[in-house]
């Protein structure tokens, strides 16, 4: 093991204390069985040649973790590395020795385990580790998506863009890339589901994959409305019911023109 710098020096803290997130990140750390997921990888990964060496497969796979885990795009993931000293731990990066992996790295060791179809296997497996370890999943399933900002030039070898990457407005911003929907456990916050898709498939078409099935309550915003809805729940548990904002979302009523606000939940179409 290596010597520490000072960069990574800890314990001269007097009022320090154990974050949710470090507290979070050291029980994946003891769960996540890191070799069998990196042997995965290493087949496909890219190997050492004249060339700058490439930055280790469990590094990269555990700064993919973390900006799954907190949600964060390939850019704010990096700069969060800077400024959560949790996080450089997890990914075990000393910044006396070593930069954090850029952005452009993570993009692409994130498009390598697309293609392999490895992602999607790993969150999988550690959904069902957690279970095993006594983490349970409630009725109540969050869905979100994230876009994921890719280089729009075609300043490259092909002379073109990614044709897997396509452009999404959000807003009155338009991005290029692709979309990461999460269905996220209610209670405990644990992403028991994720898929990838181009940036612009609509955040609804994906519920189906998003569900554990055993659902009773669903939130998520307006862009989960209507007919998709109806769709997705068909069969479940959650069938016919609304679709209630997230707590972070969620505005308490207020007064408008002598009438009170209801509800900040979403009505959404019912079975016929």
């Amino acid at each position: 093991m290596k010597q520490m710098t000072l960069a990574a020096a800890k314990g001269f803290e007097v009022h320090g204390r154990a974050t949710r997130k470090a507290a979070f990140l050291a029980r994946m750390e003891a769960l996540v069985p890191w070799a069998e997921f990196c042997g995965l990888i290493e087949p496909h990964y890219a190997k050492a040649g004249n060339g700058r060496p490439p930055i280790g497969v469990e590094r990269m796979l555990r700064m993919y973790f973390v900006a799954n885990w907190f949600n964060l795009a390939d850019e704010a993931c990096e700069d969060a590395l800077y400024d959560v000293p949790a996080f450089r731990d997890f990914c075990q990066v000393d910044l006396g020795r070593e930069r954090v992996p850029d952005a452009t790295t993570l993009l692409k060791f994130r498009h390598l385990l697309e293609d392999k179809k490895i992602g999607a296997a790993l969150f999988a497996k550690v959904g069902e580790l957690l279970l095993a370890n006594g983490m349970k999943l409630s009725g109540g399933t969050i869905v979100d998506a994230t876009l994921i900002a890719a280089p729009p030039s075609t300043k490259n070898q092909e002379g073109e863009r990614d044709p897997e990457m396509h452009q999404s407005k959000k807003g009155n911003q338009w991005y290029f890339g692709m979309k990461v929907h999460v269905g996220v456990d209610s209670k405990s916050g644990l992403i028991h589901s994720a898929s990838v898709t181009s940036g612009n498939v609509h955040d609804s078409k994906e519920l189906p994959n998003l569900l554990h099935g055993e659902e009773t309550r669903l939130y998520g915003d307006s862009a989960y409305r209507g007919k998709d809805l109806a769709r997705a729940t068909q069969g479940h548990r959650t069938a016919g019911e609304r679709l209630h904002q997230p707590a972070w979302q969620a505005e308490p009523p207020v007064e408008r023109s002598g009438q009170r606000n209801q509800s900040p939940q979403i009505e959404c179409a019912r079975q016929g």
